[in-house]
């Protein structure tokens, strides 16, 4: 689906760049090694994870589902719910087009998954495997997103930053 047919995408086309709240999800997807699969965005040429916003009728489950096999060609599955992102300061992105949304973020882990990771649409620059300990240039939210991960991993609790 391009984004003049998502639901954002046809929202903008009504309300222009304004900041619009937006639902979504993130997946950590993890390997046997502790290495965790990210993704080059094309938009700010910086690294984040697999994830994106809610269509009309879609549960964050699906959501994570959905965009990962999108950007990234994995089928996951088992997500477990580690964090919830919210706070406007790191929530709220500015674009390169200058849209603004602040995102309200369901964050999932997995490391069930197949299929190959392949790049699968132009949102993407490249795809590759990193430690949490030695990201590359990252998006805030994106970033902080692992380290509620490792902070998830460390004790148990569910993160909400």
């Amino acid at each position: 689906m391009s984004f003049a047919e998502s639901y954002l995408g046809r929202l903008r086309a009504v309300v222009g760049s304004r900041c619009l709240l937006v639902p979504g999800a993130r997946v950590i997807i993890t390997r046997q090694d502790g290495s965790i699969l990210l993704q080059h965005r094309s938009d700010f040429s910086l690294w984040g994870l697999p994830g994106g916003n809610a269509e009309e009728g879609e549960g964050l489950e699906e959501v994570a589902v959905r965009e990962v096999f999108e950007e990234t060609g994995l089928r996951v599955r088992n997500l477990v719910p580690f964090g919830f992102g919210n706070d406007p300061k790191s929530e709220t992105v500015h674009f390169p087009n200058g849209d603004v949304c602040q995102f309200f973020v369901m964050m999932f882990v997995t490391s069930d998954y197949d299929g190959l990771v392949q790049i699968n649409d132009d949102e993407t620059l490249s795809l590759d495997w990193f430690r949490p300990d030695d990201l590359p240039p990252m998006l805030t939210s994106m970033r902080r997103s692992v380290e509620a991960y490792v902070a998830f991993e460390q004790t148990g609790r569910f993160q909400l930053i």
